[in-house]
This record gives structure tokens, C-alpha cells and sequence, in this order.
């Protein structure tokens, strides 16, 4: 169905958090990557001794997203997520600031995203090694293209 005879279309609320979630959670997912090899680069096995309190707070982190998110579906189930949470609460200009934010952070997301996917697949795909940013554009430019 053609978009301008859809008018407005609402997620269920069930599929709302997964949806719209999934770009912070993608974001809290490798916080344990980059906090242990931060501190393997500091201390060395400091790294290995204190995983299971990062992985304890990467859990919180999550469960504060989620919850959060769930608020907002519940609080403004009209969907304009986070751009109408900061406009009706902090006026138009914390909006627009917010719904600024938002799109740099998307593209950042994909970039980051396709990025790890490319140095993981590199580690099992010898062919891509010394290639991996070539390899992270061509994917970014084929996403780009089947979004058009």
C-alpha cells in the first residue's frame, strides 16, 4: 500500500519497544567489548577480574533503557517518541535539538554497527583483512540503497 493512503499507522505497544528500542540498546550492547579492552589497556588481567561487575552494570544500564522506553509508550502512545516527549515537556526548541540528535545518531549507529560487524567477520574472513573499511562503506552504501 502506497504511504500517502495509509494516513496515520500506530505500532502495538507490544511491538513499539522492540521497534524503537533496539538503537539505544545496540548502543549499551558494546559497552563489555570497549570497557575490557579499555581496562586490559590499563591494568592488564584487571580486565578478567572485574567482567562480571561490568557485565552486572551493562545489565542495569539495559534495564534502565527498557524501562524508560516503556514509560514513554505508555505515557504518549500518539508515537512521536522521544522528539514529542521533549516538546511537550521542554518546549520546540528541545524537540528539534532531540529529533537533531536522534538523526546523527542513526547514521552513527549503522556506521558503528557495520563497523564491528566487518573487524568480527575480518577475524574469521582472512580475504577482508587490511579491507575492512572498504568492505564497511560498500555494506553502508548497499543498506543506504535498499532503504531508498
Amino acid at each position: 500500500m502506497r504511504s500517502d493512503r495509509l494516513g496515520e499507522t500506530l505500532l502495538p505497544k507490544k511491538l513499539a519497544l522492540p521497534v524503537f528500542a533496539s538503537d539505544a540498546l545496540s548502543s549499551v550492547a558494546y559497552a563489555p567489548d570497549e570497557i575490557l579492552l579499555t581496562l586490559g589497556l590499563a591494568g592488564g588481567t584487571l580486565a578478567l577480574t572485574q567482567s562480571w561487575k561490568i557485565a552486572l552494570v551493562v545489565v542495569v544500564v539495559m534495564a534502565v533503557v527498557i524501562t524508560s522506553y516503556r514509560q514513554n509508550v505508555h505515557a504518549y502512545p500518539s508515537g512521536g517518541g522521544d522528539y514529542e516527549v521533549a516538546s511537550v515537556n521542554l518546549g520546540p526548541r528541545a524537540g528539534l535539538t532531540v529529533a537533531s540528535a536522534l538523526l546523527v545518531d542513526y547514521v552513527l549507529t549503522v556506521a558503528v554497527s557495520v563497523s564491528s560487524g566487518v573487524q568480527n567477520a575480518a577475524s574469521a574472513f582472512t580475504v577482508i583483512r587490511g579491507h575492512e573499511a572498504l568492505v564497511a562503506v560498500l555494506i553502508i552504501v548497499a543498506l543506504t540503497a535498499m532503504n531508498l
